[in-house]
């Protein structure tokens, strides 16, 4: 059954340029319809987890794109829900972050991300790599099928 609020990409990022830049790349790569975006953490545990009666705003997608900076709920924090919980444990995540520090990329790792890329300076390589990004995990990664509850 096609869950017509279904999303293939959930980006939560609170940086305008970054976010923008993101979905820029994505709408060159022709992903962007259907594309949700949360502006911080708190807002993507709403959008996945639900309001307080627990209905999600959205359908699981089949990649999420997360900041760790982020406000109201830090990304380590996202990600800890995210993989703690078994009806999300399984929707790969990829960081994408400006932290360069250690103990964020282990912590992360620790957690269950899926990927760790650090968010270059050079406007050129952020958007290579968002397209890399895009590229592998929406065309040629194959995710688990997921069996309704």
């Amino acid at each position: 059954m096609n869950n017509p609020n279904a999303v293939e990409i959930l980006v939560v990022e609170d940086n305008p340029q970054d976010l923008e830049l993101t979905l820029r790349v994505f709408r060159q790569l022709k992903l962007s319809n259907r594309v949700h975006v949360a502006h911080d953490g708190a807002e993507a545990l709403a959008l996945i987890f639900g309001d307080e009666k627990g209905t999600p705003t959205i359908g699981a997608p089949r990649v999420i794109v997360l900041d760790l900076k982020l406000p109201k709920v830090d990304g380590l924090d996202v990600l800890r829900h995210l993989k703690g919980d078994p009806r999300t444990q399984s929707i790969p995540v990829v960081v994408l972050t400006a932290s360069r520090e250690q103990r964020d990329q282990v912590e992360s790792y620790k957690l269950g991300v899926n990927s760790y890329l650090v968010k270059p300076v050079n406007f050129e390589r952020f958007a290579d790599a968002v397209h890399q990004l895009g590229f592998y995990w929406l065309l040629h990664n194959q995710p688990p099928v997921r069996v309704p509850a």
